[in-house]
């Protein structure tokens, strides 16, 4: 297994099409935002994707950004777009990329990280505490937390 950046990739329309291969809703939004090269825009110029790869298949990913779904342009960096293939579940591999993108921050001296999702008990144990309750652009309630970068 190794971590690459997907815009430091020779190989990001492989990449780009074993991410739409994820049987999830956001990971259609994301392919649908690199495909249009939308994903900078919106999230912000530097925003990296981290991709876990097994050989040329894709086991998890999870996107750096300035933002998110959350409109606090004072509240930056967000880990977002988190996702494990099924067949690679259970072993970590969150965690490994969180590291990982705690290591890069930790680089940059920044201290904290965000995350906003819906799940409870999940994120927690990576070292993410909750936040508060916030808005998303949709207007829709969500769940921010936060990690220490240390």
């Amino acid at each position: 297994m190794q971590i690459i950046r997907y815009y430091q990739s020779q190989n990001q329309e492989h990449w780009k099409n074993e991410i739409s291969k994820a049987d999830w809703s956001a990971a259609k939004l994301l392919y649908s935002w690199l495909d249009t090269d939308k994903l900078k825009q919106i999230c912000g110029k530097s925003t990296e994707i981290f991709l876990l790869t097994d050989g040329d298949n894709l086991a998890s990913w999870a996107i750096l950004a300035e933002q998110d779904e959350i409109d606090a342009p004072e509240l930056f960096p967000w880990i977002g777009f988190v996702y494990t293939f099924p067949q690679y579940r259970g072993n970590n591999n969150i965690g490994k990329l969180i590291n990982h993108i705690c290591d890069v921050l930790k680089s940059d001296k920044i201290e904290n990280v965000f995350i906003s999702t819906e799940e409870i008990g999940l994120y927690e144990k990576y070292g993410f505490v909750f936040w508060k309750i916030m808005n998303n652009r949709e207007g829709k309630p969500t769940r921010v937390y936060i990690k220490k970068v240390d």
